[in-house]
């Protein structure tokens, strides 16, 4: 039976632990919504992109770009989680995702962004070849990752594609549903025809103007559109974070409250039981 002054020190501990779950839950809500802005603005825009890409494709009759692709690579795999942890299930989840992919491709390598991916893989043995985690990183007044970063990497990976270095790449991230769910998924990246097959499957009903020539819109729409998806990804998967976090931290609030409810019974308790004790022992004392 733990003494009043233990409860007590557990009280304490409870109720400092709230102050954080609480100040970090609004912490959270506040970037959820600044990323919930980020993404459904950016969804159109990606929308949009690729039904321009399709239309582009149907006037072109092809991209030429398309022949410099060597699909007899090794497999990679873009794996995105966060940098830091408290939000749930998030980042188990992204990881579990992976898993499963490499299951299909066992000699495929992972590059890791994000700091608790780089660190699940490394257990697995799986090491990223290069440090990301930079590309996760998150502006302080739209809460969401920038552009530059994710453009980079996704240079370097057609660049590593057109020479053959790798064959096929997949992305794989938390896809932002709702507040309270977010769901783990795996695109294909490169070779760009697959992103491109599903563009030509959006240019339905677009008559076009092109100037200047479509071959020369192409070669600079088509990095444009691969760029995009990644940091369209990154802004999903930024969400995505945010709201498990928040989700998180409501829980463990609610937890702590009912156990701070549970302790100050205890600690009431027994107290009264003390004084009752106290009370019993002048009364026999007078007695005597």
């Amino acid at each position: 039976m733990p003494t009043l002054k233990e409860i007590k020190g557990r009280i304490g501990s409870v109720q400092n632990t709230l102050k954080i779950t609480s100040a970090m839950k609004l912490v959270s809500s506040a970037k959820l919504r600044k990323a919930q802005t980020a993404i459904e603005n950016m969804r159109p825009y990606q929308e949009q992109l690729q039904r321009i890409l399709g239309a582009t494709l149907s006037a072109a009759g092809g991209f030429d770009g398309l022949e410099r692709e060597k699909a007899t690579g090794p497999v990679l795999v873009v794996a995105v989680a966060s940098n830091t942890s408290l939000c749930g299930g998030f980042n188990a989840n992204a990881v579990a995702k992976v898993r499963e992919l490499l299951k299909e491709y066992p000699d495929a390598q992972v590059v890791s962004v994000g700091r608790k991916m780089a660190d699940a893989m490394k257990k697995a043995g799986r090491p990223s070849p290069s440090e990301f985690a930079g590309v996760t990183d998150l502006n302080a007044l739209s809460a969401a990752p920038a552009f530059s970063p994710a453009a980079a990497l996704v240079s370097s990976l057609m660049e590593a594609c057109e020479s053959g270095r790798i064959g096929k790449v997949f992305l794989v991230y938390n896809h932002y549903v709702s507040a309270s769910r977010q769901e783990p998924v795996a695109e294909q990246l490169l070779p760009a025809s697959a992103v491109i097959q599903a563009a030509s499957a959006t240019a339905s009903g677009i008559e076009a103007i092109l100037e200047p020539s479509a071959a020369e819109i192409l070669e600079s729409l088509v990095p444009k559109t691969l760029k995009l998806k990644l940091f369209t990804a990154l802004l999903d998967s930024a969400a995505a974070e945010h709201a498990a976090r928040t989700v998180a931290m409501q829980t463990a609030t609610d937890n702590g409250e009912e156990l701070l409810e549970e302790l100050t019974l205890q600690y009431n308790k027994g107290r009264q039981q003390k004084i009752t004790s106290e009370i019993l022992d002048l009364a026999g004392g007078q007695n005597n």
